[in-house]
């Protein structure tokens, strides 16, 4: 049955309308910015406190500040954590099993190579250097069976790593996560009966902590200065003589985690992972100020309770997270897990400013929306050309999605199409001529294109109730084919229908002569059945759970054809799923132009 979308038809006419109001006061984002650290401060301290943290910083020892007629302690730790984050079972298992498990690929642990100049895929060099999987080897099976196999890795990775070097296992950020989870999870590899190997672990730990005092500002970015300054906090708390470094390390991570995290709460990169990231650490970190009965400074607290309500806002209506800036469809319990370990209760965030991504939650029904700038270069990770995608997802079901999963290249997605996986066509959005809408570059970095984006917000009145309207333009296409970008998204209170309009519009007086191609992309989630219309107008979407959607474009738009593609979509395990996609594509006037769609629910 089709659904006709007519001059005639009341809810075309209002988009019409609405269009034509397009010079009503709007909001422009740019890049997000930091928070102002004047006031995001360290804790306030007393003067001799502030003289020991500068004479640690310029390189006075802590043994000289703390006890100057005496000898150095031995190094040993103070206390025991208990954090309340949990790992993957699953890879725990195989890691007992002798495998390391990464996204789906298994390896060896006995033919892992742990050398600095072996040559990893990112989320091995994650796993391995970093030391993530103890927290899945701490949850497979009590201490006691998990031991060995935690003692055999570490001398291996020690053998290897005798003294620091370079490459993978001496970056800031797998520096710093490798040391906190050797504190955090330290029965692990400290519980067995051969002093000289306690010795060696210990001495490590105190070794790898006076290597990050001399080189955590040497992180490429914020989020692995983050790493590396938790990890210091976390040696001062937990080691002997360590009131100096933990000042030190308290200062500098406050001040990085301004410089990380947007007023709003979000990180600079935009990126999901990144956002996870930085609550775990912070987790962490609470629990080795609890071991040694210490309250947290006032300004971590204010920090994990800005980080999570943005995280919020990508969590579609099945609990899991929605797939922005590389990441993939992060499964719900392992959502809920890191929410309930922050012990954070929050809402998530309808408009989340410079974090970027709008939100509308009606009847099960969540629509997000990447309505801001891609992250500038220096803070991109894994960075894509998104701006103007949105995701929909109904009652647990995912109707529209994006590609996703650029930062799991190298586990089972290939690392080879990670360029790919970032492009605009990779998004639920429009691209002119197979041009991105942000230049994307390899490393995970971005280049020119969209520099602003503008967003209007409001509540209106439809037939049979209410809507939620979102309409935004970004400047990408405008310096390559003098074009803006604009989309607005209706959505009717009760989830069933999302009206949607694409222009074209001419930067300037006069448009350009001549044509340009265009497509318009909606990648359909998995599991659902396309049928395409006899006139290629329209096209039918079967679910799982039984019920029945209806795509379809505007009756008076002639400048394309609607047809389904092959596609993927990599979910919260890195496994890349065969999806479809429907994908509106022709030529249309470099003078403009108009695409109205309508996604409505049919029974």
């Amino acid at each position: 049955m089709a659904i006709p979308l007519g001059v005639g038809d009341s809810g075309d006419a209002l988009i019409a309308e609405e269009s034509a109001a397009h010079s009503a006061k709007r909001e422009t984002l740019e890049p997000g910015r930091a928070l102002v650290v004047t006031d995001f401060a360290p804790p306030s301290i007393g003067a001799g406190e502030r003289l020991i943290r500068m004479a640690y910083r310029l390189g006075v020892s802590a043994s000289t500040l703390t006890s100057p007629f005496s000898k150095p302690a031995k190094p040993r730790l103070l206390a025991t954590v208990t954090t309340p984050l949990s790992g993957e079972r699953a890879a725990g298992v195989a890691l007992r099993a002798g495998h390391f498990l990464v996204h789906g690929v298994k390896a060896p642990i006995a033919q892992m190579d742990f050398a600095p100049t072996a040559r990893l895929t990112p989320p091995f060099e994650r796993v391995v250097h970093g030391f993530s999987w103890m927290r899945d080897l701490a949850v497979s099976a009590p201490r006691e069976q998990c031991t060995a196999t935690a003692e055999r890795v570490m001398d291996a990775w020690l053998d290897a790593n005798e003294k620091p070097g370079k490459n993978a296992p001496w970056h800031v950020e797998n520096v710093g996560h490798r040391l906190m989870n050797w504190l955090v999870h330290a029965p692990l590899i400290l519980s067995g009966s051969d002093s000289d190997k306690r010795l060696r672990i210990i001495e490590a730990m105190a070794g790898t902590a006076r290597w990050l005092d001399r080189n955590v500002a040497k992180a490429p970015d914020r989020m692995g200065e983050v790493a590396g300054w938790c990890a210091i906090v976390a040696a001062g708390l937990l080691m002997p003589e360590g009131r100096p470094r933990r000042l030190f390390g308290e200062a500098g991570l406050i001040r990085t985690l301004g410089e990380l995290v947007a007023d709003d709460g979000g990180t600079l990169s935009r990126s999901p992972l990144a956002q996870m990231d930085a609550i775990a650490l912070l987790i962490d970190l609470s629990a080795c100020y609890r071991a040694t009965d210490r309250d947290p400074p006032e300004a971590l607290d204010t920090m994990l309770n800005l980080l999570v309500p943005p995280l919020l806002t990508l969590i579609h209506s099945d609990g899991s997270l929605s797939s922005w800036q590389g990441a993939g469809a992060i499964r719900a319990d392992r959502i809920a897990a890191l929410i309930d370990a922050s012990t954070v209760r929050a809402r998530p965030l309808k408009n989340v400013r410079q974090w970027g991504y709008q939100r509308i939650a009606k009847n099960k029904t969540t629509l997000i929306f990447d309505a801001a700038p891609p992250p500038l270069a220096r803070n991109a990770r894994s960075g894509c050309a998104s701006t103007l995608a949105f995701e929909l997802c109904s009652r647990g079901q995912r109707i529209v999605v994006n590609c996703g999963g650029a930062a799991f290249a190298g586990g089972q997605v290939p690392a080879r199409i990670e360029q790919g996986l970032r492009a605009t066509a990779a998004h639920s959005t429009l691209t002119l001529d197979d041009a991105n809408s942000t230049a994307v570059h390899i490393n995970g970095k971005l280049g020119a294109g969209v520099s602003e984006v503008e967003v209007d917000r409001k509540t209106m009145k439809v037939e049979q109730g209410l809507a939620t309207r979102i309409e935004a333009s970004h400047d990408g296409y405008a310096a390559r084919f003098g074009l803006n970008h604009r989309r607005m998204l209706i959505m009717r209170e009760d989830g069933s229908e999302l009206r949607g309009e694409d222009l074209l519009v001419p930067v300037g007086k006069k448009g350009k002569r001549g044509k340009i191609g265009f497509a318009i992309r909606f990648h359909i989630g998995a599991g659902i059945e396309l049928g395409l219309s006899d006139d290629k107008k329209g096209a039918g979407l079967a679910l799982p759970d039984g019920t029945y959607w209806q795509f379809r474009l505007a009756s008076g738009d002639d400048d394309g054809d609607l047809s389904i593609e092959e596609s993927m979509w990599v979910d919260g395990g890195g496994r890349p799923q065969p999806i479809q996609q429907l994908v509106i594509q022709g030529m249309t006037s470099r003078g403009g132009g108009r695409f109205s769609w309508l996604l409505k629910k049919m029974g």
